[in-house]
């Protein structure tokens, strides 16, 4: 019975994998194709399967909510050059230490509980001052609850969320102390190996997300970060 267990397990296991893959396959020769072509295309490919149509057309409205987004006229108001200091301001329970990281719709901030109630340090996430339209409010709610049902011990989990003082939201998440993973594995001078063995844990973590329908379209060294334990 265990020996049959196991490859019951070891099956489901690869009919998920397969499934993944065929759901990037279609994704991705969908995108080759013309904005007017894709839904016959869809259509036929998925054919009766109803489950896989609505899988890759998830993913294709992503992609097409990312580009309409950097499309949108409000990128047009907005210096993206500019920098607004945080640091010392209480943003909910937690007081910003310092800004960590930025990006096109917010930037992230090492922040501190300052509340009392115990220690903790966190990377706050916020969107710019001037660019919470209702598009882009929708898509970091959208973050934020991807975020939360993500449960996976190489991915930094959200901790909480909230609304600022001026109705913007923010969410905390885990704070990662570490290091890139090249500079990590250059300045450890690991063999092929051992890098190898760290490869693995950065492709259990992407392919767990990928089973939970998310893409990250940012993976970079510096976007993957290895601790001193």
């Amino acid at each position: 019975m265990p020996n049959a267990s196991y490859r019951e397990r070891n099956e489901r296991k690869n009919m998920n994998s397969d499934k993944w893959q065929n759901v990037q396959d279609l994704f991705e020769e969908a995108l080759s194709k013309s904005a007017s072509e894709r839904e016959d295309f869809l259509k036929d490919a998925c054919r009766d399967d109803r489950q896989l149509y609505r899988e890759v057309a998830s993913l294709l409205a992503a992609d097409r909510d990312t580009h309409d987004l950097l499309k949108s006229p409000v990128f047009d108001a907005v210096d993206l050059i500019e920098t607004l200091t945080l640091t010392g301001q209480r943003i909910g329970p937690y007081r910003v230490v310092e800004e960590i990281g930025r990006g096109g719709m917010g930037a992230v901030y090492l922040a501190e509980r300052a509340d009392g109630q115990f220690e903790q340090q966190v990377a706050l996430k916020l969107i710019k001052p001037g660019m919470a339209s209702r598009q882009i409010l929708k898509r970091f709610h959208s973050e934020r609850q991807i975020l939360a049902r993500l449960e996976h011990p190489h991915i930094a989990r959200l901790l909480d969320g909230g609304i600022t003082r001026e109705g913007a939201p923010f969410f905390a998440m885990e704070y990662i102390r570490g290091e890139p993973i090249t500079d990590y594995c250059d300045r450890h001078c690991l063999s092929v190996e051992a890098r190898l063995r760290l490869f693995t844990r950065v492709c259990s973590a992407v392919q767990y997300a990928h089973q939970n329908l998310v893409v990250h379209r940012d993976l970079k060294p510096n976007n993957i970060l290895i601790t001193g334990d």
